[in-house]
Formats: structure tokens, C-alpha cells, sequence
């Protein structure tokens, strides 16, 4: 890559780190992606009704849609000053630029844009197909809800997820489901118990018997888990109060192939059994919805289920990309990712062809002193790159 081309990369890159862009506040980086893509060769360049933005490329002859994916939004940064370096300043040390989203995942986001300027420069367009890259917001709340209305305007045949993965090829997830258990019982004075029904006493005998519930298994991503992350009765503070509420609130880890019902079914199941052995018991499980609010001004809100997905490794679209980031010098493994990404939707709902490729450690993300190696974001963009060629020859 050339120098001023490196300069490029790395410079927008730092001008995206140095924008905060919580979710539901990525306006700041999105008109600074959408000028710098109208800057840089893009046909078009908007923001959608949730903010994302949709960059476009076309080819002189007819191809493929070819999506790169990559989210604005940031986790916070409670206490900046527990940082080394400023997590705003996008400083350079030691090969590394520091700042909170550099590999999760504003670098990525940096090379995909750059990444297709410069296929097309290079190319003067003469490539089959069509280029969009996405900055989605939300992901952060929500992995793949935003990402909706971007296939359904661009209906894409491939995407790439710019998640970190090392330069490694990605294809699949475990999904996520939050999931939350209700018990219902009956007020009164905690001088008197006898005279209510302790939603609390009655959960802990659910929570129990959910933990019997054995999850399924997958052969490459591993086990489904239904983990407890917090429980909270009501009245609370419960002051001479029994509780005749309680929720807990379960983190589920979903495999290929399960479905809202699938997953429910064996819950409610030994719910009903609890019930049925003890009238005074009264349960209610189902899935937890979110609602936020969009930089747009726009409500974006979802069941919180997003759908695990796993392609095989000799699939002609993720060998063809393999192969040409081979013959350029690159190694990637062909693994999964241990997270959730958009790729819920793409894959795991639309059933769009999707693949992984980022750069940076997967376990950068969220951290203080989250970084990227200055050389690992020059060379995802000549991969995505790769991907262009393999893709729209």
C-alpha cells in the first residue's frame, strides 16, 4: 500500500475514535462516514431511518451485492481516567492507536470505506457487481435489529462482518437470548406471612428447577447455556413487605437451528410441572424486548433473540475468499466467532451468505485501553480488498 494510502487509513480512523458515538448517539460518526464517502468515490452515501448510514459503489457490469457491515456505536467508558491513554485522543504508541471503539470496531469500519474507494479507483470501476458498507448503529443493544433494515434495502448476496477476528475468516456464532422469568405471588405484612405468598420463595424453586433444563449441543459451537445474570423483587426496598413479584433474567447462548419456540418449550415445561405440584406457584417465561432511541429521533425496539449461524468452511463464497487472501500472503484459520455480531440477522435470519474478517483481538473489545495495531488495521483493508476481488471478478 502506498504511503499516502496508509495515511489515509489511519487518519480516518483516528478522526472516527475521536467522535464519542454511544448507541442511540452515532450522528457525529455517521455524517463524518458519509462525507468521507462522498469524498472518496462512493455513489451514494444517506442515513437511514435509524441512522445507519449506506455507502454504494457500483460496478460497470452487473454482479453481486457485496455488503460490509460494521458498527458506529460504542460501549461507555465509565471512568476515563482508569485509562492510560485519553480514550477520546486516538494516540498513537508503539505501533498502537488507542481509543475506546479502535478494535470494536471503528478500525475496521475505517478500512472497509477506504477499502472500496480504493478497489474502485484502482479498478476505474470496471468490477461485476455492487460495493455498499454500513455503519449500523444499536449494536451494541441490539445485534442484528438495525442491520434488518439494511438488507432489506440493499439485498445483499454476501456480507462481511468486520467483528475482530485477527484476519481470520469467520464463519458462525452462537446467538444470544435474554430471557425472563416471572413469579407472581401475594402481598402482605412480613409479620404475618402466612397471610401471602413469598414470589421470592416460589422463584427459587424455578430457578432450581431450570437449572436441570440441559441445554443442546453443537459439535462446532459448542454447548447451549441458560446462565442467571440478576434477579430483583418488588416491592424494593421491601420493607415489612412479603414480595408478590420477582424476575430473574437469564442469558441464553443459542446454537444453529433453535427457535423462539424450541427454546421456550422445555422451560415451560418444567415451569407447568412446578405449577401443577404447587397451586399457590404461578410463573410466566418469555423474552425480554428492548426499545431505544435512534440518533434519528426514531424508536428502534426487538425481541431480544438473535439467532446463532454457521456456514461450512469448503462453501465456494468462503473459499474463493480464503484463497485469494492466500495467494496475497495472508494465513487465516477458518473458525467461529465466540461472541454475537449482525451476523444474527444476515445469516441467522435471512440466511444471506456471511462471513467474518476483522482486525484486531477479539478480546480487545470493551476494555480500558482498548487499542488496534496500527498494522493489523493496514492490512484488513488490503483484505477486504482481497474480498472485492474474489467476490465481483
Amino acid at each position: 500500500m502506498e504511503q499516502e494510502r496508509k495515511e489515509q487509513v489511519i487518519g480516518f480512523c483516528r478522526e472516527l475514535i475521536r467522535i464519542p458515538s454511544l448507541s442511540g448517539q452515532e450522528k457525529g460518526v455517521a455524517e463524518h462516514l458519509m462525507a468521507f464517502m462522498k469524498a472518496n468515490g462512493f455513489d451514494s452515501a444517506a442515513a437511514d431511518d435509524y441512522g445507519n448510514v449506506i455507502g454504494c459503489i457500483k460496478g460497470r457490469r452487473p454482479g453481486p451485492k457485496l455488503l460490509f457491515d460494521g458498527h458506529m456505536d460504542t460501549v461507555p467508558v465509565p471512568d476515563p481516567s482508569a485509562w492510560q491513554h485519553p480514550p477520546f485522543e486516538a494516540e498513537i504508541h508503539d505501533g498502537r492507536i488507542y481509543g475506546r471503539g479502535t478494535s470494536d470496531m471503528k478500525g475496521a469500519l475505517a478500512a472497509m470505506v477506504s477499502a472500496a474507494g480504493f478497489f474502485a479507483k484502482d479498478n476505474k470501476r470496471d468490477f461485476a457487481g455492487e460495493i455498499y458498507v454500513a455503519g449500523v448503529v444499536h449494536e451494541e443493544c441490539f445485534e442484528g435489529v438495525a442491520s434488518r433494515a439494511i438488507s432489506q434495502q440493499v439485498h445483499p448476496d454476501i456480507v462481511v462482518i468486520g467483528e475482530a477476528s485477527g484476519l481470520n475468516v469467520k464463519v458462525g456464532q452462537r446467538g444470544r437470548a435474554e430471557i425472563v422469568l416471572e413469579s407472581f405471588g401475594k402481598p402482605c405484612h412480613s409479620a404475618n406471612p402466612e397471610k401471602g405468598i413469598n414470589a421470592v420463595y416460589k422463584i427459587t424453586k424455578a430457578i432450581a428447577a431450570l437449572r436441570q433444563v440441559k441445554a443442546p449441543h453443537h459439535p462446532v459451537l459448542g454447548d447451549g447455556i441458560l446462565e442467571l445474570t440478576d434477579i430483583k423483587s418488588s416491592p424494593y426496598p421491601g420493607a415489612s413487605v412479603v414480595p408478590a413479584y420477582c424476575r430473574a433474567t437469564y442469558d441464553r447462548r443459542l446454537l444453529t437451528g433453535e427457535t423462539p419456540e424450541s427454546v421456550l418449550a422445555p422451560l415451560q415445561a418444567a415451569l407447568d410441572k412446578l405449577m401443577q405440584e404447587d397451586p399457590e406457584a404461578s410463573y410466566k417465561i418469555s423474552y425480554a424486548v428492548g426499545k431505544e432511541t435512534c440518533w434519528t429521533g426514531n424508536e428502534i425496539t426487538s425481541k431480544r433473540f438473535f439467532p446463532g449461524w454457521l456456514y461450512d468452511k469448503e462453501a465456494p463464497f468462503v473459499q474463493k475468499v480464503v484463497q485469494k487472501l492466500q495467494a496475497d500472503g495472508f494465513t487465516p484459520e477458518i473458525t467461529q466467532y465466540n461472541f454475537c455480531t449482525n451476523g444474527s440477522h444476515y445469516a441467522g435470519e435471512a440466511g444471506i451468505k456471511t462471513i467474518g474478517l476483522g482486525p484486531s483481538r477479539e478480546n480487545l473489545a470493551h476494555t480500558i485501553d482498548e487499542y488496534i495495531e496500527v498494522d493489523q488495521l493496514l492490512k484488513v483493508t488490503q483484505c477486504y480488498e482481497d474480498v472485492m476481488k474474489a467476490l465481483l471478478a
